[in-house]
């Protein structure tokens, strides 16, 4: 794989200055990109040719490898990072180092390299690692899997750093590169590792640079994550599937008893009616609530790009909904449907509910507020599959499995650090929309643990970038944006 270039360019003294009242770095990022755009393009896509999928252990060390070499290429003291005692395939995290004299804050970039599981049949061009440029209504996107999430804003880190250091524009603060391998697996050994070396992960924030801006193309900072927790439950029926000519009416129904359970967790206006569903939601200050109010309100333009004609929440905008819990079914299976279907009372049917949660909330207490809910509906519930004696002394069955869940968290917006960041952001990228809370889940509260350091989140990519779907596309006028908050972000004092 041909690493990316570093090239010199030279920049005037009033780019490095005060550059017209812009942010000095972020001009200078703009200078270094603008004449060099297609070639920088190809070497991202040559990023995203690498196979990342979360499940291939190979693939995700090729990634490691590949960005340990751009780190050492631009100077960068660089190691894989793991912890003891994790499985042989645990994917490691990239760590990168740069210590500048006198420096008196460290800030650190995270990102993740691993992206989600792909079916190459459902990709417009048959293969999400073979990138494509396409123009859409008049702006060119690059289609592949991680352009958007995650790979788009580790490259605009190291670019963002080439640019600095071409302009020969020194750092003013340590700066720490923590690049996640099994983010989209659930960073189910993150904590672990960072565990592992306290000593040189801790910093005056976490810079979190995953997820995309505003919907209004607006530069977006978050202070905070919902969490994320899941409950799958399987209903049985009889021990096998029935003719429903002969047993309909006689024979229990798994599918419809999911439908009944299902349906009765919600009212019609989406509101959770689990008892103390929304118990101990830690409400937020003042600070936050400014924010909300000041953000746009994008409903209206969302419901026309999604086609949709109503929302939930009983007429709540989209922003309030985001900072309460929710529940969510993620999928469900019973029988067949289409030109497959049968006249069958199946035997199971199985749910995914998807827990988001809010500051205050236990991934644990929720999930066991549902387990207990699915209880007073008059099911038998176990962890493990039913014996055949408790399928016949009781009359409703519910497997219940509790995942291992991620609980919120929110880095209060008064901080000093939170206003140099804002300050710093909005000096690059201009009028920026501030958030308590992001909708998608970071494993935030784990940093935070282990490093002892708040954390922001800096997103970069767009709203509409089909993130865990197919043809996942990157809008370049973000790269390139993403690369002068990156170099920004990386002169902070």
């Amino acid at each position: 794989m041909k690493l990316l270039r570093v090239v010199t360019v030279a920049v005037t003294a009033a780019v490095c200055g005060s550059a017209m009242g812009q942010n000095a770095a972020g001009t200078v990022a703009r200078e270094y990109t603008t004449p060099r755009q297609a070639e920088l393009l190809k070497g991202f896509q040559e990023f995203v040719a690498l196979p990342n999928v979360a499940a291939d252990p190979a693939g995700l060390k090729r990634n490691a490898d590949f960005l340990i070499a751009q780190l050492k290429q631009r100077g960068v003291a660089t190691q894989l990072l793991t912890a003891p005692g994790l499985p042989a395939a645990t994917p490691p995290v990239v760590y990168g180092e740069i210590k500048t004299p006198g420096a008196t804050h460290t800030f650190v970039f995270y990102a993740h390299y691993d992206g989600q599981p792909v079916t190459a049949s459902e990709w417009a061009n048959g293969d999400p690692f073979k990138p494509e440029v396409k123009t859409v209504d008049g702006e060119q996107r690059v289609y592949g899997r991680g352009t958007g999430d995650d790979k788009a804003t580790i490259f605009a880190q190291l670019t963002a750093l080439s640019a600095l250091q071409a302009a020969k524009m020194p750092l003013k603060a340590n700066i720490r590169f923590i690049w996640e391998g099994e983010e989209e697996a659930g960073s189910a050994h993150l904590e672990q590792i960072l565990d592992a070396h306290k000593d040189i992960i801790g910093g005056d924030v976490w810079l979190v640079c995953d997820g995309p801006v505003d919907q209004t193309r607006q530069q977006l900072l978050t202070f905070g994550a919902r969490g994320d927790a899941h409950v799958q439950i399987t209903v049985y029926g009889p021990d096998r599937g029935l003719h429903s000519g002969h047993y309909g009416n006689w024979a229990p129904n798994p599918a419809m008893m999911m439908a009944q359970l299902l349906a009765s967790m919600k009212d019609a206006d989406g509101r959770v009616t689990i008892p103390h569903f929304y118990d101990g939601i830690k409400p937020l200050g003042a600070r936050e609530l400014a924010a909300l109010k000041a953000a746009p309100r994008n409903d209206e333009m969302l419901k026309k790009e999604f086609g949709i004609g109503a929302t939930m929440g009983g007429g709540k905008p989209l922003l309030e909904l985001i900072n309460q819990p929710s529940l969510e079914v993620a999928g469900i299976a019973a029988g067949q449907t289409g030109s497959h279907a049968t006249n069958t009372i199946v035997a199971t049917a199985m749910a995914n509910l998807d827990l988001r949660l809010v500051v205050g909330i236990d991934a644990s207490v929720q999930q066991h507020r549902v387990q207990d809910y699915i209880k007073s509906q008059g099911y038998f519930v176990t962890s493990e599959e039913p014996t055949r004696e408790e399928r016949l002394s009781h009359a409703k069955v519910a497997r219940v499995e509790l995942k291992e869940g991620e609980n919120a968290s929110r880095t209060p917006m008064d901080l000093p650090i939170a206003a140099e960041v804002i300050a710093t952001v909005e000096s690059a990228r201009g009028k920026t929309v501030l958030l308590p809370t992001s909708g998608g889940t970071v494993p935030l509260d784990a940093m935070e643990r282990a490093s002892g350091s708040p954390t922001i989140s800096v997103p970069i990519a767009n709203h509409d970038d089909n993130q865990h779907a197919a043809n996942e596309n990157l809008r370049l006028k973000n790269l390139w944006d993403g690369i002068e908050t990156m170099a920004a972000l990386l002169e902070m004092k």
